[in-house]
């Protein structure tokens, strides 16, 4: 039995259009990054806005590899280079010593803020000669598409 070829119309798919996309956002948030004098991966800056987002109370180490959608063991070692560069800082919990908590450290709060400037430059560079109704609707778009994803998974 012979199988027939499957034709799939790429080019008019979703699918490269949100990849070049992302490798774009990527190399352009680098680049401003690199120009901010900041040695910071996308990763990097990730973690410090959820961090951020939580200041004062801390994350604990599942929760933030659930925030930024990383495996357990990857975070940690993201986290184990962010803590080199004393970024962020983990303590343990006294009731239960397999939970860590994370921080942000002045440092990282300082390096975030920096980082800040870069993403919008960035947002302002992706959003230009974009409507607010046109950005909604993407977004909507986009928010549809995550949803079909996880259904999928």
């Amino acid at each position: 039995m012979q199988s027939k070829e499957v034709y799939i119309d790429f080019e008019n798919s979703i699918i490269p259009w949100l990849g070049m996309t992302s490798k774009f956002v990527d190399h352009y948030l680098h680049l401003l990054l690199v120009q901010h004098g900041l040695t910071l991966s996308k990763e990097q800056v990730v973690v410090l806005k959820r961090l951020h987002d939580h200041d004062g109370d801390g994350l604990n180490q599942n929760e933030l590899a659930y925030l930024t959608n990383r495996d357990k063991s990857s975070l940690a070692r993201l986290l184990s280079n962010m803590e080199k560069k004393r970024f962020i800082a983990r303590k343990q919990n006294k009731e239960d010593k397999r939970i860590n908590r994370v921080f942000l450290t002045d440092e990282g709060r300082a390096v975030f803020i920096k980082a800040k400037m870069a993403i919008k430059e960035l947002i302002r560079a992706m959003e230009e000669g974009i409507t607010e109704e046109e950005k909604k609707q993407l977004i909507k778009l986009l928010k549809k598409v995550q949803v079909n994803y996880k259904k999928e998974i």
